[in-house]
This record gives structure tokens, sequence and C-alpha cells, in this order.
């Protein structure tokens, strides 16, 4: 789990799907930046570079995710 990035939050989000489980962490913390693939259960990122307005959401998608599959930069 990687939580680099400025303060205020923008940044870049990536996610590593060979490494998530589909615990639906993400999408549960930032809907608006996180979903899941209908097919596999597996994590899609909606926006790359959410706006500032979800840093806190996604700072929290982050540190919850219990694979480490996502990062911030």
């Amino acid at each position: 789990m990687t939580l680099a990035g400025r303060a205020s939050g923008d940044g870049t989000i990536s996610a590593e799907r060979d490494r998530c489980v589909g615990a639906g962490q993400c999408v549960l913390a930032a809907p608006a930046v996180f979903d899941q693939d209908e097919e596999d259960g597996l994590v899609r990122v909606l926006d790359e570079r959410p706006p500032v307005s979800q840093s806190d959401a996604v700072h929290e998608a982050v540190r919850a995710c219990p694979s480490g599959a996502l990062d911030l930069r």
C-alpha cells in the first residue's frame, strides 16, 4: 500500500488487479472512484485522477484495501 502524493490529496490512483482479492473495501470508501468488475469482482478504477474533494475517501480506500492493490501517487 502506497500513500505517496501531495498533502492536498490530488494524485493518480492505480490498481493492480492481479493483487486484488475482490473485498470491495475501495468501493465502500470511494464509490465515485472505484467499482468492481461484474464478471470477476475485481477492482476497476473509474477516475484515475480524482478531484481533491475525493481525497479523504481515496486515502481511506487505499488504507482499507486488504491486499494492497491500490497505489496513490
